[in-house]
């Protein structure tokens, strides 16, 4: 992200959110996220505010896909995946989530039962100070179980910053890492899940790009724009995984590898057969993991 402006891509995906939570009939949305629209620039807000007018919203969604192939799907079907791996977290009982990276993601404030735990939202301070402004227009009062922690990953230590902030390694945690991985160097990504991988009873959702992109060995559709936008957004990619290496890579850091699912198969899980015919995005994948 450019120094001093709140991340361009988590504005994105806010934008994306907003557009299925004003989806109708509300029966039909993944998930409902009435906050995300309040991070959205004038011109954004005037494109979800288009997307709810009869007739001509309905394009609105299907002008994203054709600019940008499988962002929206993708981006919706993935946050309802990892809603649903919070929920199941919160009902076997954490005590602390951590959201890395955690841009204009609401699920501190939207998620049933996720007040009862403490909630450290870490990221870049430009990204939180933009949300925490937006926050207080809609409570006033920021609420009082979440905690926001200014890191950059590249150069502080994950841990120590956490400790500060009040965190407690002996207690059961969840941790969401969404759209973060692919921004850092290696050695963030190695250091944040050697540092998860070492607590216990700790869980890890987060995100990666197929490495395949980044060194040319893989083939997407889509890919040259996508990288061309976020270059222009100064948010380009600079690391990722090869999903066959990935168990191997987290269990030398203290992780078994639950779950790891491409865009393909989580938009088939939440949209049935539509789902399985949208295309774009296979390069962007959510994997799930456990401390030992």
């Amino acid at each position: 992200m450019k120094e001093h402006n709140a991340s361009r891509t988590a504005e994105y995906m806010a934008l994306f959110r907003a557009l299925e939570s004003s989806r109708r009939p509300s029966r039909l949305r993944l998930f409902d996220d009435p906050f995300a629209y309040c991070f959205l620039r004038p011109v954004l807000r005037g494109v979800v505010q288009l997307s709810r007018t009869p007739l001509l919203g309905a394009a609105v969604p299907r002008l994203i896909d054709l600019r940008w192939p499988g962002a929206r799907s993708s981006g919706i079907a993935r946050t309802r995946l990892i809603d649903d791996y919070v929920s199941g977290s919160l009902y076997e009982g954490v005590d602390q989530v951590v959201i890395l990276g955690a841009g204009f993601d609401c699920r501190a404030y939207r998620i049933p039962g996720i007040e009862t735990t403490r909630v450290f939202e870490v990221d870049h301070p430009a990204t939180l100070s933009k949300k925490k402004e937006g926050l207080r227009h809609l409570f006033q009062l920021l609420p009082k179980h979440v905690v926001y922690v200014n890191v950059d990953f590249n150069t502080q230590s994950l841990s120590q910053v956490l400790y500060d902030s009040g965190f407690k390694a002996s207690q059961r945690s969840f941790f969401i890492w969404e759209g973060v991985t692919n921004y850092l160097t290696e050695q963030a990504v190695d250091s944040t899940l050697s540092y998860v991988g070492g607590l216990s009873e700790s869980r890890l959702v987060f995100t990666y790009v197929h490495r395949g992109v980044l060194d040319g060995s893989a083939t997407f559709g889509g890919t040259r724009h996508v990288r061309n936008t976020l270059q222009r957004a100064g948010e380009t990619w600079t690391f990722g995984f090869y999903p066959e290496h990935l168990q191997v890579y987290l269990a030398e850091r203290g992780l078994d590898l639950t779950e790891d699912v491409g865009a393909s198969e989580y938009r088939a899980r939440y949209m049935g057969a539509f789902g399985r015919r949208l295309k774009g995005y296979e390069f962007y994948r959510v994997a799930f993991a456990q401390s030992r």
